[in-house]
């Protein structure tokens, strides 16, 4: 590994190991505290980061974001655990809306392995948002204990931001990372397809 992939790869790993952190660290406070919300939004900031830094590094590869996603994933359900620990009524009162999020999330993953042999990797524009909108909610949450009303608008922006992923690996007929809205989706589908007509023996 280059020096280069390697800066962005330390980030992600960050992130991965960030998780347990926060989750080990809320078992040992007695409630929300301002260090542990710090600490938590430590975990986004890095996600932006190694992305830019890939990009402008030139080492962005498919690996690189197939682990980002599922690092993503790992970091956030440990940030869940946390706030189970410290605000559980917050969590309880929204606990059918977070089943939803995991059901379309795990829907997704396997289709995405059933069709493209492995995850995908999209970060779109409305991922984008509701990575936002996690960051604010959870960070409330751990800071100051207030704020849930924001987890109710992540996790149905997350449904919708589920949907679209599921609407994205159903209209591709390859894996393509990188997909930031449906239109762009569609017409990466017809370019697909018109790169294999011209590429077609002419009968």
């Amino acid at each position: 590994m280059s020096w280069r992939s390697a800066i962005p790869w330390s980030l992600v790993i960050f992130r991965l190991l960030l998780g347990p952190a926060l989750a080990i660290a809320a078992r040992r406070v007695s409630g929300p505290e301002l260090w542990i919300g710090v600490l938590f939004l430590t975990g986004p900031l890095s996600d932006i980061f190694d992305g830019i830094l890939a990009r402008r590094l030139g080492c962005a590869t498919p690996s690189l974001r197939i682990a980002d996603t599922v690092v993503d994933i790992t970091f956030y359900g440990f940030v869940l655990m946390a706030v189970v620990e410290l605000n559980w009524p917050a969590i309880r009162a929204r606990i059918w809306l977070i089943a939803a999020v995991a059901a379309l999330e795990a829907a997704r993953l396997a289709f995405d392995l059933v069709k493209f042999r492995r995850i995908a990797s999209y970060h779109s524009y409305t991922a984008k948002l509701w990575g936002l909108l996690l960051w604010l909610a959870f960070g409330v949450l751990l800071c100051f204990n207030q704020g849930a009303w924001l987890l109710t608008i992540a996790l149905v922006w997350g449904i919708v931001c589920e949907l679209e992923g599921l609407a994205f690996s159903a209209i591709l007929p390859e894996w393509v990372h990188d997909v930031k809205t449906l239109p762009r989706a569609i017409a990466i589908r017809r370019e697909i397809a018109e790169k294999k007509m011209a590429q077609s023996p002419v009968q």
